[in-house]
């Protein structure tokens, strides 16, 4: 995936650290990064996940690690994405297989959840099925 920047070179995506006020450090955050000028910026579609988890820390964190993936199902994604790239599954897996794959595991667990009755289990699957969705829109 790549996004034109603005010096005019084309942007690549990759899964960086970002660290919030010097001590708590957010691994696997999907970036547009540009090779010539350095510019990044983080994804628009994991922008409001990001933002949340950073409101959620305040404004005097401890000293703390998070893997974003787990709070945000495109990151998700891409990080099995790229460990798929580095195993012999890479040939078979392009990243819109993975998106289908993963869109119909969490509709199983939907149905099982529901099954369940479990509100709290579907509201955060609903959640990642959104955060999927809104990825699909680009």
């Amino acid at each position: 995936m790549q996004k034109q920047c603005n010096c005019g070179e084309l942007m690549n995506l990759k899964l960086r650290t970002v660290i919030f006020s010097g001590k708590v450090e957010i691994d696997n955050v999907p970036i547009y990064t540009c090779g010539i000028c350095s510019h990044s910026e983080v994804i628009p579609e994991v922008k409001a996940d990001l933002s949340g988890l950073i409101q959620e820390l305040g404004s005097q964190p401890e000293k703390q690690s998070y893997l974003f993936n787990e709070c945000n199902e495109w990151a998700n994604i891409l990080v099995e994405y790229k460990l798929a790239q580095k195993t012999a599954q890479s040939a078979q897996y392009k990243l819109e297989q993975m998106i289908e794959q993963r869109t119909n595991d969490l509709l199983d667990l939907y149905l099982l959840a529901q099954n369940l009755q479990d509100e709290v289990w579907l509201e955060s699957i609903r959640k990642r099925l959104v955060q999927i969705g809104a990825q699909m829109k680009y």
